[in-house]
C-alpha cells in the first residue's frame, strides 16, 4: 500500500498544515487517530449510552486529520433519532474503514520516505 492507494476520503493538507509538515508528528497523529478509531468504534452501539459520545470524539479525529466525510456522517450520526442511528453506525463504519485504509496508504508512504532519508 502507498500513497498511490489513496481514495480522497483524507485530505491529508489539513493534517499536514496542522503538523508543519513534520512526518515524525503525522505519524504519531495518524497513530493515535488508529487507535482512537479502534477504542471509540467499538462503543458505537446504536442501543447504548456511548452513541453521542463515540460518533462526537470521532468526528473531532476525523476532522483533524481531514477525514471530512467521515467527520460528517459522524455530525449527522450524533443527533440522528434513535430508530435511525443503525443506519447511520453502517454510514460512519463505512466512512472510518475508507479513511483508515488512506491512513494506511500514507503512514506507509511516510515509512518509506523516512527510509530513503
Amino acid at each position: 500500500m502507498a500513497r498511490r492507494d489513496l481514495t480522497g476520503a483524507v485530505d491529508f493538507t489539513t493534517l499536514e498544515r496542522m503538523t508543519g509538515d513534520d512526518a515524525a508528528v503525522s505519524e504519531e497523529v495518524l497513530a493515535l487517530f488508529v487507535q482512537q478509531a479502534e477504542m471509540w468504534s467499538a462503543l458505537m452501539e446504536p442501543k447504548g449510552d456511548g452513541w453521542r459520545d463515540a460518533v462526537h470524539t470521532i468526528r473531532g479525529a476525523a476532522s483533524g486529520i481531514g477525514a471530512n466525510a467521515l467527520a460528517a456522517a459522524c455530525a449527522e450520526a450524533e443527533v440522528a433519532e434513535p430508530s435511525l442511528r443503525p443506519a447511520h453506525r453502517d454510514h460512519v463504519q463505512d466512512a472510518l474503514n475508507l479513511a483508515l485504509a488512506d491512513v494506511a496508504a500514507y503512514r506507509h508512504e511516510l515509512m518509506l520516505r523516512s527510509l530513503r532519508g
